[in-house]
């Protein structure tokens, strides 16, 4: 029993040798294939004759050398059918080489000969590819060494290696090693611009990004999209992009594709999209459907797709034949859907799409008001709300540019609550929001008697009053000019005249060494109120009224009308110079 047993050990342990010997000739054999690839690849390029033909074989030595050269890094030991492929990859570089001298010394007996030879060449080199391939699909790779990723700054050399290694992993790896080889692709594409360079200089890798879109596994997918949306983002990259195909296996992502694969889909396609020519191509392949459905059911689900989706649809917007199929289509109840939803982004959003697609078209601003837009705009601009300054500064747009078109949207606007949300903003908004609700309330002011009749019953006279002091003189300048059109009301008027430091606070702002333009509604309030005689008799008693007579004498003619309304027989003697004047 233990000489059986001895025995058993000493096959066992020739076996281990001769596995081993087999295992360094066929490492040797390899490195011997890839040495000569690489020569015959050298050589092919002093060759002058057949150009066609013989820079189709160096594509095919090079798709070779790539797969031989990966498989230098995995344990070959036990892989006898990789050990039988290298004899015929041996065989055909032999061929090969026979050719070339030939063709470098031009001995060769005939060109329709040497066409065939040439041919018939890269038919063995494919075979050899397509066995190479078949090889690693069974799993070679599972053991293979990952090349170090070069680091920031590397030379161009270096990272150029590094990209040829990805896209062997790429092309030939199992499945989880293509994964892994899309992961390193994303960390070098999105920390040196270089590297982007080089992957669009290797072409192969782009169409392999477009195929892997296509993938049933996830993985793979989502890892496509994402390398997609990083290269799309440098323009010089996109007409390559949609040249190889790209747009719609992107919309297929969207449509059928994970969470996380629909948004980088949707940020690659934001990106393509900046050019109105790609927004033809992402239309005409059900880019606006697609899109649109994605809108809603991420609004439903919360989907952190919604934001870049709706990037795209922006985009696509500015062209105005696509803004009309997008109306058709239901964008206006899409985009109001998403000025409900809880997520802030979302919402901006959506509402940002309403004031696009509204923009210069009176039929879809009245699409949006009879769809209860405005209503929904209003409750984003509530105090009581807990959304943001820049949701309420967004809303306040919205708003401007859809509800002064015509009566009745102004009638709605106000009937709903606007008054008393713009009037809080004014009070307490912060700078960008106040700015932005002067410029709404002057608009409004411009409008008809019964709205400033409702701005002065909400209390909007007290607040301009006060923003007669900002800093900037546009804004003054607006304040003075609401004013203005509010005291032209009467019972504005005497609202106004109950606050005793009114008239005395727009007779000190009179700046009589000021541009005339900047005293102008502050002269015209003046003048409303002088036909108030509680008002005339402030103004005579003020001390700031030698302002309005300084103007006078500088041949203000609104001073001077006012100066002459004010007039009494006590006044007319003291002001009797410059009446004559």
């Amino acid at each position: 029993m233990r000489r059986e047993m001895g025995e058993d050990r000493g096959v066992s342990e020739e076996q281990k040798r001769h596995t081993t010997q087999e295992g360094c000739t066929g490492e040797s054999n390899l490195r011997k294939a890839i040495q000569r690839i690489s020569s015959l690849i050298s050589l092919s390029h002093s060759i002058k004759v057949f150009p066609v033909k013989w820079q189709l074989i160096r594509k095919k030595l090079e798709e070779l050398n790539s797969g031989l050269t990966a498989a230098e890094k995995c344990d070959l030991g036990e892989n006898s059918k990789f050990s039988e492929l290298i004899p015929s990859i041996e065989m055909t570089l032999n061929d090969c080489n026979d050719l070339a001298r030939r063709c470098v010394d031009l001995s060769y007996s005939g060109k329709l000969l040497m066409q065939s030879d040439l041919d018939m060449i890269c038919v063995k080199f494919q075979l050899n590819i397509k066995n190479l391939a078949g090889i690693y699909t069974a799993g070679i790779l599972t053991n293979a060494l990952v090349v170090s990723k070069p680091g920031i700054g590397a030379c161009r050399d270096d990272m150029k290696f590094y990209v040829r290694d990805l896209l062997t992993r790429l092309k030939i790896g199992d499945f989880e090693m293509k994964s892994h080889a899309l992961v390193a692709l994303n960390e070098v594409v999105s920390e040196d611009e270089k590297c982007v360079r080089i992957v669009i200089e290797t072409g192969e890798i782009i169409s392999l990004l477009v195929n892997f879109l296509e993938f049933p596994e996830i993985g793979i997918q989502e890892e496509s999209a994402k390398a997609i949306s990083v290269v799309a983002g440098f323009d010089t990259c996109r007409n390559l992009l949609v040249g190889a195909g790209i747009i719609a296996p992107l919309i297929r992502v969207l449509e059928g594709g994970t969470d996380l694969g629909k948004e980088r889909a949707a940020r690659a396609l934001q990106k393509l999209t900046e050019n109105s020519e790609n927004a033809w191509s992402v239309s005409a392949q059900g880019g606006v459907t697609a899109l649109l459905k994605l809108c809603t059911s991420g609004n439903e689900k919360g989907g952190e797709f919604v934001v870049p989706a709706c990037g795209v649809l922006r985009n696509l917007a500015g062209v105005e034949e696509i803004k009309r199929f997008m109306v058709e289509e239901g964008a206006v109840s899409c985009f109001i859907t998403l000025v409900r939803s809880k997520d802030e982004a979302s919402q901006i959003s959506g509402i940002e799409l309403l004031q696009i697609i509204a923009s210069r078209d009176e039929s879809v601003r009245q699409m949006i008001i009879r769809g209860g837009g405005i209503q929904i705009l209003v409750r984003v601009m509530d105090p009581k709300s807990s959304f943001s300054s820049k949701a309420r500064e967004t809303a306040l747009r919205a708003i401007e540019s859809l509800c002064f078109s015509s009566m009745s949207s102004l009638n709605i606007l106000i009937n709903c609550g606007f008054l008393d949300q713009l009037l809080y903003i004014l009070r307490n908004g912060e700078v960008s929001v106040q700015e932005l609700s002067v410029k709404v309330a002057l608009r409004l002011s411009r409008t008809t008697e019964n709205t400033n009749k409702s701005m002065g019953d909400a209390g909007f006279m007290p607040e301009f009053v006060r923003l007669l002091d900002m800093k900037s003189f546009e804004f003054r300048e607006m304040a003075a000019e609401v004013l203005c059109n509010m005291v032209c009301i009467p019972r504005n008027r005497k609202r106004f005249m109950q606050e005793n430091t009114n008239v005395e606070q727009i007779l000190q702002l009179l700046d009589p060494e000021e541009v005339k333009s900047g005293n102008k509604f502050l002269l015209s309030i003046l003048m409303s109120l002088t036909s108030c005689n509680s008002a005339r008799r402030k103004i005579m008693k003020s001390g700031y009224v030698k302002n309005l007579e300084k103007l006078a004498e500088a041949e203000d003619i609104e001073a001077k009308k006012i100066l002459r309304k004010l007039s009494t027989n006590r006044f007319r003697s003291i002001l009797s110079g410059i009446w004559s004047s």
